[in-house]
């Protein structure tokens, strides 16, 4: 099964909120395993299940119990991105909203939103692939404030909710959310919506520009096309997670396990911008500092994790990922809960 992913933008949006905040972001790098650099990576894509540990570290570092709330307050626009030039770019809210699905993907890969009119409200279904994450109060409570800032962005501020349901419970503070976001909220919903009025989807645009739009359209449709094409490194770590304790990793064998041709996969690495030996290295790195950072586990054992044949050739290759031996890593990293490891 392929991993889900968030496009990085998000985690980027929310760290500008964090600062804004004053929260000490440099404590919660440090308890992920990452740093500022990491959130300003070039085509950054993110695990769509860390969102459960990654909010629980925001609270903890920040002692607030509804950081999520409170941090789509300050959430900036979603701006710059060929999502938003969709939108601008169509002749109506509505239109723009019909295209953007087709395409939010590049959102995220759990993005499975749709919309539909029901009386004079039209309603979008905020829907994940996670059912852990569509009921994280923290994720949902955010999110929902990051759309809406975003659809008021494009509309010259008309747009507004009517009702939010949440899949989540609240025992606590149920006020404060209405307050916070400005409408009715139902709580234990069977699924995350935004109602806000159909008239809505009649805004015109006063960026419409067909021209362009057709442009933002094939610009949208190469970007998909990339990720799709990078969804074959997805499948070959799964494979070489699988075969790593056999000691049979092989391009030829992970061919096999996937059905195609030895040629067919390293032709499709290629269009991937990689190649199997560069991706079975970053697999065996990243499971390498996991089990250092995160487990009492024996050298020996690592090697034998990762699948190297003596301990000698994983201090070499380890040396050569890091610059730092086996050991020296284990001491800097260990007691970090590094979810970087998982990225």
């Amino acid at each position: 099964m392929q991993e889900l992913r968030d496009a990085g933008v998000m985690l980027r949006l929310i760290y500008q909120a964090m600062k804004r905040k004053g929260i000490d972001t440099d404590a919660i790098f440090a308890r992920l395993g990452v740093d500022e650099d990491y959130v300003y990576t070039e085509q950054l894509r993110t695990p769509h299940s860390a969102q459960l540990y990654f909010w629980q570290v925001v609270e903890d570092v920040s002692g607030d119990t509804d950081a999520g709330l409170h941090l789509g307050q300050l959430l900036p626009a979603y701006k710059g991105q060929v999502l938003e030039y969709l939108f601008l770019s169509s002749p109506t809210f509505g239109e723009g909203l019909r295209r953007a699905q087709n395409y939010q993907r590049l959102l995220s890969d759990a993005a499975n939103t749709d919309f539909f009119i029901e009386g004079d409200e039209a309603c979008m279904v905020l829907d994940a692939a996670s059912s852990e994450v569509s009921r994280l109060r923290h994720f949902n409570e955010c999110f929902v404030q990051g759309l809406i800032t975003f659809f008021r962005s494009i509309t010259d501020d008309r747009f507004y909710p009517s009702r939010i349901e949440f899949e989540h419970q609240r025992e606590q503070g149920r006020e404060h959310v209405i307050d916070v976001l400005g409408c009715d909220v139902i709580f234990g919903a069977k699924e995350n919506r935004l109602y806000f009025p159909a008239t809505m989807l009649s805004h015109a645009s006063p960026h419409a520009e067909p021209e362009l739009l057709d442009l933002h359209e094939r610009f949208a449709s190469e970007q998909v096309a990339r990720l799709e094409k990078k969804d074959i490194v997805g499948q070959v770590e799964r494979i070489v997670a699988e075969l790593l304790d056999s000691g049979e990793v092989t391009l030829d064998a992970v061919a096999e396990r996937l059905g195609i041709k030895p040629r067919t996969l390293r032709t499709r690495l290629t269009e991937a911008e990689t190649s199997f030996n560069q991706v079975l290295a970053d697999f065996r790195y990243r499971l390498a500092r996991q089990l250092l950072a995160t487990t009492d586990e024996s050298i020996d054992e690592i090697v034998y994790l990762t699948g190297f044949s003596e301990p000698s050739t994983f201090y070499r290759a380890f040396k050569r990922w890091s610059s730092m031996t086996p050991i020296e890593y284990r001491k800097t990293a260990q007691g970090k809960d590094a979810m970087v490891d998982a990225m």
